[in-house]
């Protein structure tokens, strides 16, 4: 279907970010698998081309309030050339956007520039090896010291993306005890460099999927961080990691369909090269079938990502539309690439074949960012349920 949410700025984007894929990221992309993250360099290329700080204001070095749709452009064209940019995502997706909306201006001073050339890449550590979905059972702890300069910080983080090649991490930890009340009070979000003493990195976990980006366990152990690395204010973390969660979820949601939309390209391309009984596998009635269903399927859930790509530009996207975009289209990935796979047979099983890449990378969608059973929850209560 004709999609109308972009103008001629933003295909004139996606042309140089097809061209970067194509000469930066492409040829080397199996190295990177093969060593579980992208080179460090990667991120300063990128820095290069302006993509690393939208929303920062010119006066740092960023090209300013932008809107997400640049972004989720760099989402589409990445998967349909069967690659990825390591933790690009979480880094300018997920992570800046807490920094946009709650640092300081001496932080942004400190920080923003660097952000916006790639010198300075960004991880978020929220999940503890006994708590994920449910942030208030946190027992990372940071402490204020008396005189009141710096925090110090203990505790253990599970499944943090990208912290190998990362400079700062956003760390979620408790700078007082719950109330009775209230079991999420006390939550703080620190800016932690990782090379600070103390800092250390646990095992870098061996995932299904997403082999270009690295997945680590965290620890600290009397982590000394300056009072002044304070993001927002004293308490408020539990509020400020919920703020920032419907673009997240429209993200997954972009990059959901958008493999997707990549996994009947390289079906139908397989398709109609493969023969099978003397004839092509795309003379097939079933084959036909199979990919007008995954057609028909990622055209609404294209449908949908486009309204909350619009919805968000407006400042309009709830809560619960973004929990909407985010079930339909993750679970929706998930059958249509299932489907593309069986198309290609044995060899869809083959690791050189993009569509196997793609078959173990959609799984997590439905996980994080909020579990399926979790966006339901959201989806049920605003209906009243």
């Amino acid at each position: 279907m004709k999609r109308s949410v972009y103008n001629e700025d933003h295909e004139a984007f996606r042309a140089v970010v097809r061209d970067f894929v194509a000469k930066e990221v492409t040829p080397h992309f199996a190295d990177w698998e093969a060593a579980g993250m992208p080179p460090r360099d990667l991120f300063r290329k990128l820095g290069e081309l302006g993509v690393m700080g939208f929303g920062i204001p010119e006066e740092y070095g960023g090209p300013g309030d932008t809107g997400h749709k640049y972004q989720a452009i760099i989402s589409e064209e990445t998967a349909l050339a069967g690659v990825a940019l390591g933790h690009y995502n979480v880094s300018s997706g997920i992570v800046l956007p807490y920094l946009l909306n709650l640092a300081t201006q001496e932080q942004k001073r400190r920080w923003f520039p660097g952000i916006a050339s790639g010198d300075i890449m960004l991880c978020v550590a929220m999940t503890e090896p006994g708590t994920g979905s449910d942030l208030a059972g946190i027992r990372t702890t940071a402490k204020l010291s008396e005189d009141g300069t710096h925090y110090v910080l203990n505790g253990a983080k599970t499944f943090i993306t990208g912290a190998r090649n990362s400079e700062l991490c956003v760390v979620a930890a408790r700078t007082s005890a719950p109330t009775a009340e209230d079991r999420r009070a006390g939550l703080s979000l620190l800016v932690v460099p990782t090379d600070a003493d103390g800092f250390t990195f646990g095992r870098k976990l061996e995932k299904i999927g997403l082999k270009s980006s690295d997945t680590n366990e965290l620890s600290f152990v009397d982590v000394k961080v300056p009072a002044a690395n304070l993001l927002g204010e004293e308490g408020k973390g539990f509020s400020y990691l919920g703020q920032n969660l419907p673009r997240e979820r429209l993200q997954i949601g972009v990059s959901a369909t958008s493999a997707a939309t990549a996994a009947i390209r390289f079906a139908k391309a397989y398709v109609q090269e493969r023969n099978v009984f003397g004839k092509p596998v795309a003379s097939f009635q079933n084959t036909k079938f199979v990919l007008a269903e995954c057609e028909t399927e990622v055209a609404a859930a294209q449908a949908l990502v486009d309204k909350g790509l619009d919805l968000e530009e407006a400042g309009e996207l709830t809560p619960a539309d973004a929990a909407r975009i985010k079930l339909f289209c993750t679970e929706t990935a998930g059958r249509v690439i299932d489907k593309c796979l069986q198309l290609h047979g044995g060899y869809g099983y083959m690791l050189e074949y993009p569509i196997a890449r793609l078959y173990a990378d959609i799984r997590v969608n439905r996980i994080y960012g909020g579990t399926s059973e979790v966006m339901k929850t959201i989806i049920a209560k605003d209906m009243g349920l």
